[in-house]
């Protein structure tokens, strides 16, 4: 595991620590919704990855368009619509955590 790895594993399972705070007065002792944590941590995942291949896709254009200077305009198109797809992901994600 390289270290770039690590510290996103880190950092998510810091961020997620409050998601196991103490529940309210009508909650039972000892129950634990464990849908909400799913949902939670697969919005963190699906955004994650989501940043991860847009900065990919963005760095793969550019080095394409320095390259080929001729092509930037069928380049610039492709690279707008991967992000839009690749965005679409987590919107998705959102769109099924919210409706659940």
């Amino acid at each position: 595991m390289n270290l770039k790895t690590f510290f996103l594993a880190l950092a998510m399972f810091c961020i997620a620590v409050p998601m196991f705070a103490q529940g309210g007065a009508n909650a039972p002792a000892g129950v634990t919704n464990w849908a909400n944590a799913a949902a939670y941590f697969s919005m963190a995942i699906a955004s994650g990855l989501c940043g991860l291949a847009q900065a990919r896709a963005v760095a793969a254009a550019a080095e394409g368009m320095a390259r080929n200077p001729g092509a930037s305009a069928a380049i610039r198109f492709a690279l707008l619509l991967g992000l839009v797809l690749i965005e679409s992901l987590a919107l998705y994600t959102l769109v099924i955590i919210l409706v659940k």
